[in-house]
């Protein structure tokens, strides 16, 4: 069972490896704060060759919604289950990112644009959590054109399963509403994540566009309660914001939408048909926590996988709390070779 993630292609993350200082630099000169993700302003910019310079870097093919299409994939195991459309710059990291990507076993389909590099993502990491600078580039160049290409097109039309990242409200609403619709009309399952509380704050009004055709709306405590305050609910309760979520008018009713927030340590909370549930997280301990980045990615992607294979919802939650916990455990969203999750 197929399913798409279409989104901003893919950044190369900066995982920086003992940054202190670096985060230290960043939090004065640049307003860098852990634990949150933002976009690149003119300020910003210099950091990422400041950043590569003096520190020890590595360089991962990333991405919010290709990390998630990539942990799915991995957890799959089956060549091609998965496909993701997105786009790069004509260059050397662009040229890394197909080859990464079809390595990975994901059909991927790039719209390359010529006029702006693949876009690059400094992470820096501190006792494990991380802070991200994202300076979109290419990924912010992607047009609904190439989407609508007969052989891009087809791969929409195969596919039984969507996942598209909050962040792509920012590049082609379009694109994103695109296949919302066609997910309803198809009776498909249509899946989107929050992803951070600048899309909740700054992008509202096509995150609610969106939101009507999803089906399984993911994100963090952070985003949740971000999301909340933007809408006037009076309350920080993660559970009651999750239930208003899934209760949130739907396009179609083929499908009952189901919020699925993580809280890191905390239970993962799931509301579904006017209730909650709590499902708790694999407790890792300190000193094998190498970074969070990407865990919420991969919580995703592990939870995609048994969707899929129209596993129980208990399943689902099961398999993301397992990839996440992969995930935290290495730098960057990278994985062993095979799965062990039974």
């Amino acid at each position: 069972m197929p399913f798409l993630g279409v989104a901003p292609s893919a950044f190369y993350g900066f995982f920086i490896t003992a940054c202190i200082v670096a985060l230290k630099i960043s939090k004065f000169r640049y307003d860098i704060k852990l634990a949150n993700a933002i976009l690149a302003e003119d300020k910003h910019l210099p950091m990422y060759e400041e950043l590569a310079s003096n520190y020890p870097v590595e360089y991962i093919a990333g991405g919010a919604t290709q990390n998630s299409i990539r942990v799915a994939q991995w957890m799959l195991q089956t060549p091609g289950a998965t496909g993701y459309i997105g786009c790069i710059g004509k260059d050397k990291f662009g040229e890394e990112m197909k080859k990464n990507s079809k390595l990975a076993g994901v059909n991927v389909q790039y719209y390359e644009a010529e006029t702006a590099p693949t876009g690059t993502c400094a992470v820096c990491v501190v006792g494990g959590e991380r802070s991200l600078v994202a300076n979109l580039s290419a990924a912010n160049c992607y047009k609904s054109e190439h989407l609508k290409r007969p052989e891009n097109w087809a791969l929409v039309e195969k596919a039984k399963y969507y996942y598209i990242a909050g962040f792509f409200l920012t590049v082609s609403p379009e694109s994103i509403q695109l296949v919302a619709e066609h997910a309803a009309a198809k009776n498909k399952i249509f899946t989107m994540n929050l992803s951070a509380p600048f899309i909740c704050e700054f992008f509202r009004d096509v995150q609610e566009k969106a939101l009507q055709y999803v089906d399984y709306v993911f994100g963090n405590e952070t985003e949740a309660r971000t999301f909340a305050k933007v809408h006037g609910w009076e309350t920080d309760n993660v559970e009651e914001i999750a239930l208003k979520i899934s209760q949130w008018p739907k396009a179609s009713g083929t499908h009952k939408r189901i919020t699925v927030i993580t809280q890191g340590a905390d239970p993962v909370v799931v509301a579904e048909d006017g209730k909650v549930k709590l499902f708790p997280v694999i407790l890792l301990p300190k000193e094998k926590l190498v970074d969070t980045n990407g865990a919420g990615d991969a919580f995703v992607g592990g939870f995609l996988s048994q969707l899929v294979k129209e596993k129980p919802i208990e399943d689902c939650v099961k398999a993301g709390c397992y990839a996440a916990n992969v995930i935290i455990q290495r730098s960057g969203c990278t994985y062993p070779e095979k799965p062990d999750f039974e």
